[in-house]
């Protein structure tokens, strides 16, 4: 048996709504791929208003890498297609038309397949924009060869998902997948588990990987800190990361020969008034979803969890990465003198308010900044809650500055925007910690291409 990895640093945030252990048929005709959610993709459209698809079929492609495909989650026609300024492609919307007709890629053994068969049926069927890249968390070259591949099996993000029970009964193509990925990389496929929580044996159970269990507090799910704990990028090294509702769909593409892009998502948060979870499309719209199922007033949608998601409107769509919808109040209520008052209903990380007597209690959150920004200076606190040998006020700074040489010296390659999520939480500054780091990388990449 492995060793445990033990992560001391971190937070635990308890928010209630977490979504039952229930799943419920969500039978929508809306759905939209979004640009947007690809970082460093140019799109350049393959279809026009009007068009019919296939499940499968091409929508879109990256400008300067024409072999990565963006293909339809569902048959049906394209609907709009939504510009932003400087006409920036924003989505694809498609109507279902309920035939769920396939492109048929072709059934296969990945044991049986070499890398580049592999390779090159992931990218026809679109699947290959599900594997990601560290740094920059841009889709991967398929003609790099990453050091490792890495899976995390659990998630300790509030209101996160339970893997266990989204992977019951998909141990065959969970499998198949990671027997496809295995075949991209000459170094190890690493699967992430904790140590207590996880009890599937579809993922105890799983084959042709290496299985490292961790325990701790969040983010001990992230993969930038269950890399950071097991082999660490340098400056030149590359790894790739999976979903893991992604594997299952890249099993579902060898196994059956088509793009399934069937997923599990959790409806969460405080405002939900029957939190669950729902099986739908990778990019279903949300409208009903939500439609009698959360309460009045102002809300907060998310497509995804509610430290790193991104925010949607309430007939928005769900992003291509996420695994959850987040419902939360909107914060445009301000208490008079709050920081002053006992608030023995709110949460801190610092012992200003009692939250720390109940550390299991949990809590109705809403996006209040609760201030103002102000100045960003060294407390020692963010070292807490960030478990990377690595400064993170001093990362951030050199970030903000465009001190390249200062960002590579002080680990800019291990990191990832979600990592800074807790410190981004706990900082008394107010400053969109997330924004800057995405920005920094961003700049990064592109200066280094």
């Amino acid at each position: 048996m492995s060793e445990i990895i033990k992560i001391k640093k971190g937070l635990r945030i308890k928010l209630q709504g977490e979504a039952d252990k229930t799943v419920s048929e969500l039978s929508s005709k809306k759905y939209a791929l979004k640009p947007t959610d690809f970082i460093g993709v140019f799109p350049k459209l393959t279809v026009k208003e009007g068009d019919k698809v296939k499940a499968g079929s091409p929508v879109f492609f990256d400008k300067y890498r024409d072999n990565i495909l963006f293909t339809s989650p569902v048959s049906g026609t394209i609907t709009e297609i939504k510009r932003g300024a400087k006409r920036v492609l924003l989505e694809i919307k498609i109507e279902a038309d309920g035939a769920n007709e396939y492109v048929d890629f072709g059934k296969a053994i990945p044991a049986s397949l070499n890398k580049e068969a592999i390779t090159e049926k992931l990218l026809q069927s679109g699947l290959w924009a599900s594997i990601r890249q560290r740094p920059y968390s841009t889709i991967a070259n398929p003609e790099h060869s990453p050091k490792a591949i890495f899976i995390s099996g659990f998630d300790t993000n509030p209101l996160g998902v339970d893997f266990d029970f989204i992977l019951h009964g998909k141990g065959e193509t969970f499998q198949a997948g990671l027997d496809a990925l295995a075949k991209l990389t000459t170094g190890k496929v690493h699967l992430n588990l904790h140590a207590q929580d996880t009890q599937t044996k579809v993922l105890l159970n799983a084959r042709n990987v290496q299985i490292n269990k961790f325990e701790g507090k969040h983010p001990v799910s992230l993969i930038g800190t269950q890399i950071a704990s097991i082999d660490p990028i340098n400056k030149g090294e590359i790894v790739w990361t999976v979903n893991v509702q992604d594997v299952v769909a890249i099993g579902n593409l060898f196994l059956h020969g088509k793009y399934e892009a069937e997923r599990i998502y959790a409806l969460a948060g405080s405002e939900v008034l029957k939190p669950h979870y729902f099986k739908a499309k990778n990019g279903v719209c949300i409208q009903d979803m939500v439609s009698n199922n959360v309460t009045e007033g102002k809300l907060r949608y998310i497509s995804g969890n509610p430290l790193t998601g991104e925010k949607i409107e309430s007939n928005g769509y769900i992003g291509f990465y996420s695994n959850q919808v987040s419902v939360l109040p909107e914060g445009d209520q301000y208490q008079f003198i709050g920081w002053i008052m006992p608030n023995l209903h709110k949460f801190s990380f610092y012992r200003s308010l009692f939250s720390w007597l109940t550390p299991n209690k949990s809590y109705k959150l809403d996006t209040n900044l609760n201030g103002g920004e102000r100045a960003f200076v060294m407390t020692g606190q963010f070292e807490k809650v960030f478990p990377f040998d690595i400064y993170p006020m001093q990362l951030i700074k050199a970030i903000m500055s465009r001190d390249i040489d200062l960002m590579e010296n002080l680990g800019i390659y291990e990191v990832d925007a979600e990592d800074f999520a807790l410190i981004e939480f706990i900082s008394t500054s107010k400053i969109e910690i997330q924004s800057i780091v995405s920005e920094g990388l961003e700049y990064l990449r592109k200066e280094m291409s």
